[in-house]
């Protein structure tokens, strides 16, 4: 068996450490080869090429084009399969969510009042149609539904529609059905992968196209929202998972082992790495490891290791405080913890993380599922740019202006002014004695 991957970043050159901030999504060439046909299907046959890639692709044995959309009935007996502890888990976990959100949710418009009788200011609309895409290769992820849903709802996304990969049988499964109806969501689509990033950038004869689509997917996803950005808002870079275990010397090392196995998890192609500058934490943490996976299922102990044993992830131990900052900063990960009894005094070193969760008290489990802020975060050092899903991720901002007479000479006078330096004549008239003619009748 492989070993956990321990590296001291004083013993690296720089090649090296540039090696440690690579991502199973940094170089796509390879998915965006084999994407592209899947794209040209989709748009040539629609359903059909839906139907077959979801046979194919997706074992999805009795899938349809006519039941490419779930039913009503289909929700409802969901409600029925489902053990209630997870609906109510679900539900739960979306009233947290929708708090949190509601409180990003901007008034509709401002207008300041920049000179006297001179207004200046923004309106907010929800865009028209979303595509909220919600993985299930390596699993269910009804928390994917819940931070996606929530948002759009709350946004006021009058259209909106979730793709998933269909389940054996050619169906959804049951508790991501129901976290789209706790959520506000009643159209579910069985499409995944690249195949559904084209049914909602292209429309099918059951697809309603949307302008945007949101959600984190494998490498498959991420190169057909790459190659479809032309056609479709792909929106904030979400692929596959990766998180940092920050951990100092105040806390035990089978603490950090514990959390770095979180993400770890999700697949062979996530990202995890424990940062400390304690040597101790970090053999605590090599030697917790092997009870840790023994108390896990056998195919997330195996994803876990593959990537603590592969090239993004294992164990990281810098020589001061500082170093570990600037690598955390430079890898700026999805997810970081910041497991320490005094968190706060390493916050304001960190100025690139998609997610800070901080205390021993705040695994990303937490955050992942039910604290309220949303878990589909920036990926490939997307957080150096971009932020966590919000609500504003699904509204489109307007600027208003407004100016009364009595304002209008001074601003025309400067505009004019502007105007002819650059030499925009029909700007100029427009505000010049040619305006004034017409204005006074």
């Amino acid at each position: 068996m492989a070993e956990v991957n321990f590296k001291r970043l004083a013993d690296l050159t720089p090649g090296g450490r540039a090696e440690l901030l690579l991502r199973s999504e940094t170089d796509l060439s390879a998915f965006l080869e084999k994407a592209q046909p899947i794209i040209d299907a989709v748009r040539a046959e629609g359903d059909a090429a839906l139907v077959r890639f979801g046979v194919t692709l997706d074992k999805a044995e009795g899938l349809t084009e006519a039941g490419l959309k779930a039913s009503e009935a289909e929700f409802d007996e969901a409600f029925t399969e489902l053990d209630p502890a997870v609906t109510e888990a679900i539900r739960y976990g979306i009233e947290n969510i929708r708090s949190f959100h509601e409180e990003q949710r901007p008034e509709p418009m401002f207008l300041k009042e920049i000179r006297p009788g001179a207004f200046a200011g923004d309106r907010f609309l929800p865009i028209r149609s979303v595509a909220l895409y919600v993985p299930r290769g390596k699993g269910s992820f009804p928390s994917v539904t819940m931070m996606t849903s929530v948002p759009a709802v709350v946004a006021g996304v009058p259209e909106l529609a979730i793709f998933t990969p269909p389940i054996p049988g050619g169906k959804v499964d049951a508790a991501t059905l129901v976290a789209a109806r706790l959520a506000g969501v009643e159209t579910v689509y069985k499409a995944g992968g690249a195949q559904a990033v084209a049914a909602a950038a292209y429309g099918t004869r059951t697809i309603r196209a949307a302008h945007k689509i949101v959600g984190p997917g494998s490498p498959w996803v991420v190169a057909a929202k790459r190659l479809l950005s032309g056609v479709i808002d792909p929106g904030l870079p979400a692929g596959p998972s990766e998180s940092i275990i920050f951990a100092d010397e105040t806390v035990h090392g089978g603490l950090a082992a514990l959390d770095l196995l979180i993400e770890a998890e999700h697949g062979p192609d996530s990202s995890a790495w424990l940062v400390t500058n304690s040597a101790l934490v970090a053999e605590q943490a090599l030697a917790a490891l092997p009870g840790h996976w023994a108390q896990m299922t056998e195919q997330r102990a195996e994803f876990s290791r593959a990537v603590l044993t592969g090239k993004t992830g294992g164990i990281l131990l810098t020589e001061t405080l500082d170093e570990a900052y600037a690598f955390i900063n430079d890898y700026a990960p999805e997810h970081l913890q910041l497991l320490s009894e005094k968190p706060f005094e390493h916050l304001g070193k960190i100025t690139s993380a998609a997610e800070v969760l901080m205390g021993p008290h705040t695994p990303v489990t937490i955050g992942n599922f039910c604290l309220g802020p949303n878990c589909v975060l920036p990926t490939s050092r997307g957080a150096r740019t971009y932020g966590p899903l919000s609500v504003s991720d699904f509204m489109r901002r307007s600027s208003v202006g407004y100016v009364t007479a009595p304002a209008y000479p001074g601003l025309a006078q400067a505009a004019k002014v502007l105007a002819d330096y650059e030499g925009f004549s029909s700007h100029a008239n427009a505000v010049s004695a040619l305006r004034d003619q017409y204005l006074k009748g």
